[in-house]
């Protein structure tokens, strides 16, 4: 493992396992003895999803650890009381739609908009997320989603002059990886082109100068170019790093130094998130699959990754370590959460426990301050918002 300009590695693979491995530690890690690696930093993690009272305990101990004393969570609105409780002033809401409604055609329109007013005057919520991925297309074919998928359609406007009415800011997930435009979204008649769903998100930004924040590295860490030109063009845009085992998978592909230079180049414009997502699902063993049928499943897609409070613990504390040791340190070697996508693109090569390279950038007390809380800070004072 190649040494950091700044502060201590973490240590990478060891020869003797000390837990048990899984597809969140391959390398057996002790997450909590992990921690203590760390140099003392608070952290603000604009980008979670936590849900379930149990799940959210969890998720707390994950998050002392790891430095992070606020987190904004992208919490289903049947879930945010009870999130509350166990969080306390840990944790402000960000206005979301709801996933769990069975009706989504109003869901996604008139329940959005009573969503955003709960949020705001029940809450206190100062940001509204606006989830507008491939896959919403699949939620609403053809006809049925030409007023709600593209992100300047009428019920994205309508949804953005409320916010903005309350002295809200916008959070958006636009685009995904470049790996699923390759496999799950490669119709373009379906699901467009990838650089297509950025028009509509250039009109919004325009049209709605409160502050914004594009998710998961703007949806293209693979390109540093495209992301320099938005920034570029649009001042009230933000970034946040959310979405972990996509954004460390191709932000290691680029020089570190190329990317010590863009985080610096865009200080303060670029937030620290995990898109760490906690369910209760995560708690518990999976039902067994019965005689001749499928294999018991969750019900939510991501419930399947933990099984028991120890698993989910590892599953919600592995991203901040790949996270810290990706910004903090001059580690080399492979990530220690599997990444399915590798497999996805290249079936021969990978199987479901694959993982990419993970670098670290090695990034300066300074900007690593400013990444981790002062961006936050800057960002959310616009809206009225201390942190």
């Amino acid at each position: 493992m190649s040494q950091p300009p700044h502060g201590t590695a973490p240590a990478a693979a060891r020869p003797v396992q000390t837990r048990p491995v899984s597809a969140a530690n391959r390398l057996g890690l002790d997450y909590r003895a992990e921690a203590s690696r760390f140099r003392p930093i608070p952290l603000i993690d604009i980008h979670a999803h936590i849900n379930g009272p149990g799940a959210a305990k969890v998720y707390a101990e994950a998050a002392r650890l790891y430095g992070v004393r606020l987190t904004y969570s992208q919490t289903d609105p049947s879930q945010v009381e009870a999130v509350k409780e166990v969080l306390g002033d840990r944790v402000r809401f960000v206005a979301v739609a709801s996933f769990r409604d069975p009706d989504r055609a109003r869901a996604w329109r008139e329940g959005f908009l009573e969503n955003i007013e709960t949020y705001a005057r029940k809450h206190g919520s100062r940001m509204i997320k606006f989830w507008s991925a491939p896959r919403l297309r699949e939620m609403f074919p053809g006809e049925s989603g030409a007023d709600l998928v593209q992100p300047d359609s009428p019920w994205r406007i309508r949804a953005a002059e409320l916010a903005q009415s309350l002295g809200m800011m916008f959070m958006t997930h636009v685009g995904d990886p470049d790996t699923w435009f390759q496999t799950r979204y490669a119709d373009p008649k379906t699901y467009l082109r990838k650089i297509d769903h950025y028009r509509g998100l250039e009109v919004m930004l325009d049209r709605f100068p409160a502050p914004w924040i594009a998710a998961h590295m703007g949806g293209w860490p693979e390109d540093l170019g495209f992301l320099d030109g938005m920034l570029t063009r649009h001042p009230n845009l933000h970034l946040d790093t959310s979405a972990t085992k996509w954004i460390a998978r191709e932000l290691s592909k680029h020089e570190p130094a190329r990317i010590r230079d863009f985080f610096e180049k865009w200080r303060g414009r670029l937030l620290f998130g995990s898109d760490i997502v906690t369910l209760e699902e995560h708690l518990s063993k999976k039902p067994e699959p019965v005689a001749g049928g499928e294999p018991g499943k969750s019900k939510h897609p991501m419930g399947d990754l933990a099984s028991n409070p120890e698993e989910a613990f590892d599953l919600y504390a592995s991203r901040y370590w790949v996270q810290r040791t990706m910004w903090e340190t001059g580690y080399d070697g492979e990530s220690p959460i599997a990444d399915p996508d590798l497999m996805m693109v290249d079936p021969k090569r990978f199987d479901a426990m694959s993982a990419p390279r993970l670098r670290g950038f090695g990034f300066p007390p300074d900007l690593l301050e400013t990444l981790y809380h002062g961006a936050a800070a800057g960002v959310l004072a616009k809206v009225g918002e201390r942190v």
